[in-house]
């Protein structure tokens, strides 16, 4: 796999080389990480954590594997290191029941649990067709959140099968195991993850130019603080989950009367930002502060079903929104 350079010409510098084969790979090996881990920003971690791994390897590459497949077992096998010491990455929908009541007592915030985190678009190479297919494909919010049930390696296993479709072989050989392992270890992290209910991964959204429309509408609605013009933007069975608040509610009333009645307080309160968050419509949202400023305070990501919102789940972590920001700052 190293360069040979033509009689008379230098040899490409090993660092030059390295960068040059794979750097590439960088979108979609976030997106892998994300997959397993439920955060991006310990999935930005990982993968500097593999691309340093990889350099310092680099020298005693010598082709037996591409080069994709070698940066997936370094990416792969650090994933599962770290998951050693952590636990799964819920959202509230996976913890208990929800209300249809606005005015239930609203739990205090968890800051203890490790919540699931949304994953800008801009990660994955959003502007590089390749890029698309290898690293948006399952990474709709549904999927992250079903896959937090599944142990550690069940995950593994089930994103380099079903969702980048590496062949048995070439999975076992990432995650030095027999091609019998893999098999068994698949069919159980299908069965679990059937379990974990619905995955949403085939709705029926509506074309771009009605995406966006209603993407507008509801970036409207919040920012002239008016909840009835919500209503038509929302299902009936529409549901609203604000980790890290446990309490979360179903049914168009409930949702509607908890954002008229404890968010959507005073025009101008709200500055929203439309985004892209795993594959799907989403806002950056900033309040205003008391000096007039507008503060990061929330990532809200949006599941449509044909031209109306079937869930909002809002991310009420500020921190989120600077790796948006940078995010989309660096693809442009």
């Amino acid at each position: 796999m190293k360069a040979v350079a033509p009689p008379g010409e230098a040899t490409m510098p090993p660092d030059a080389e390295f960068i040059a084969l794979a750097e590439p790979f960088r979108p979609e090996l976030i997106a892998h990480c994300y997959r397993i881990l439920g955060s991006i920003h310990d999935a930005e971690d990982l993968v500097q954590e593999t691309y340093l791994r990889a350099w310092r390897a680099f020298g005693g590459f010598e082709g037996r594997s591409s080069v994709r497949r070698w940066l997936y077992k370094i990416a792969t096998m650090a994933c599962l290191t770290a998951l050693q010491t952590r636990s799964r990455r819920p959202l509230p929908s996976g913890l208990g029941a929800p209300s249809d009541d606005h005015r239930v007592a609203m739990a205090s915030h968890e800051s203890s649990v490790a919540w699931l985190q949304p994953a800008p678009d801009a990660l994955f190479g959003a502007d590089d067709p390749a890029a698309i297919v290898a690293g948006r494909t399952g990474v709709r919010l549904a999927f992250i959140a079903a896959l937090q049930f599944l142990p550690a390696r069940q995950r593994a296993v089930l994103t380099l099968r079903d969702v980048l479709a590496f062949r048995t072989a070439e999975v076992a050989e990432i995650l030095d195991t027999t091609t019998a392992a893999v098999d068994s270890t698949l069919r159980r992290a299908r069965a679990h993850l059937s379990e974990a209910g619905p995955v949403e991964e085939d709705l029926a959204e509506p074309d771009e130019e009605a995406r966006r429309t209603l993407l507008d509408s509801y970036v409207d609605a919040f920012t002239r603080a008016d909840p009835d013009a919500l209503v038509n933007l929302l299902r009936a069975d529409v549901e609203l989950e604000m980790p890290p608040n446990q309490t979360w509610f179903t049914g168009r009333q409930a949702v509607v009367g908890f954002l008229a009645r404890r968010v959507l307080r005073a025009k101008g309160q709200w500055r929203m930002v439309p985004t892209r968050a795993n594959g799907q419509p989403a806002v950056l949202a900033y309040q205003r502060a008391e000096d007039g400023r507008y503060e990061p305070y929330a990532v809200q990501v949006l599941t449509l079903i044909g031209a109306r919102i079937a869930r909002i789940t809002s991310f009420n972590d500020p921190s989120l929104v600077p790796t948006f920001e940078l995010a989309t700052r660096t693809r442009n």
